[in-house]
């Protein structure tokens, strides 16, 4: 039998070692992929050092995928694809089907989701098998490594922006131009919002431009986040890409009456907001979680649309251990994305 390339943490915390694999054959309703790009997404670093439960190892790491299916499991052709089809699989790697959330119809927050990961082996290889309900078509105008992001950053903020209360020519702000934000406020302004952009510094306030923001927010000046949105007028919806829980609190205060926080930042410590900052003007704080593959879909036939693209790195398979270290370290902009050619 043939084999394949991956890149395998081999224990907790370890670093990332390349290894060969026996090529294995879809179960029913699965495809095998050959992967051609996998994006290096923040969230890997959970799964590296076991920071979710029930996690085993070696572990193959990896939900921003995109490649091309080269082989159909039972049943799999019913439901629409064929050998060659171009796919990507996202932090959507599948649901269960028979929780209540999916008997809802609300598969995103199935309470047995299939993270590529950790549910199976990621992206970060040479082949995938995945669940046919985690495909994705990918469109004609979007290189592999252009897709694989938008399988989790761009669904995530994609969502998180037309599923907020904000309607066209309101005022949006996205908190945070990195990896996630500098999607963000692309999507946002190809929606319609008065788009405000917020980062630390100055220096950012070009780069800001450069992707459409009409403002730019200097978290660092002397005015306040919460301040600078007042004096636009209040901001509809704020979509919190950064990953602090300060940065994130201080943004609720520059929401307009009936505002919504949209929380797609993760960190671990609590959001500093008092209840009273929500109750007499009725603003929300949301979290919210990716997108089934049908929103991934949505999102990069937006993005072939709009010419919408994430700004990558691109590294060989060969050098994960060294792409991953620098998205831990921050020096990547804006995302690492691994290659097998």
């Amino acid at each position: 039998m043939s084999s394949y390339r991956v890149a395998q943490v081999a224990a907790a915390g370890g670093p990332f070692e390349i290894v060969e694999r026996e090529v294995p054959q879809p179960g029913p309703r699965h495809v095998r992929m050959a992967v051609d790009a996998c994006g290096i997404c923040h969230s890997d670093a959970f799964f590296v050092s076991a920071g979710l439960p029930g996690l085993r190892f070696p572990l193959v790491p990896g939900h921003e995928i995109a490649g091309r299916i080269e082989e159909l499991g039972e049943g799999a052709q019913e439901y629409g694809w064929q050998v060659g089809d171009r796919v990507t699989v996202g932090w959507f790697g599948g649901s269960c089907g028979h929780c209540k959330p999916c008997r809802q119809g609300d598969f995103v927050v199935c309470v047995n989701l299939k993270v590529p990961g950790a549910a199976y082996d990621g992206g970060y290889a040479e082949q995938v098998i995945a669940p046919v309900d985690a495909l994705a078509r990918i469109p004609d105008a979007l290189t592999a490594s252009d897709a694989g992001p938008m399988a989790c950053a761009g669904v995530t903020v994609f969502n998180g922006l037309r599923r907020s209360s904000a309607r066209p020519g309101d005022l949006v702000a996205v908190l945070g131009i990195g990896g996630l934000g500098h999607l963000g406020v692309q999507y946002a302004v190809a929606m319609g919002f008065e788009t405000v952009a917020i980062a630390r510094g100055p220096g950012k306030a070009d780069f800001a431009k450069q992707l459409g923001a009409h403002h730019y927010v200097d978290s660092t000046a002397d005015t306040t986040v919460a301040d600078a949105l007042r004096s636009l007028g209040g901001a509809k919806a704020v979509l919190a890409t950064a990953g602090s829980s300060d940065a994130i609190a201080s943004t609720v205060e520059g929401l307009s009456p009936r505002g919504e926080l949209v929380v797609i930042g993760a960190d671990p410590g609590p959001l500093g907001i008092s209840p009273l900052q929500l109750l007499m003007t009725g603003k929300v704080v949301r979290g919210h979680p990716s997108g089934t593959a049908q929103d991934v879909q949505d999102t990069m036939d937006f993005s072939a649309l709009h010419g919408i693209r994430p700004t990558v790195e691109t590294v060989p398979l060969s050098e994960a251990d060294a792409a991953f270290q620098k998205m831990l370290s921050g020096g990547a902009r804006f995302r690492m994305v691994l290659t097998t050619r």
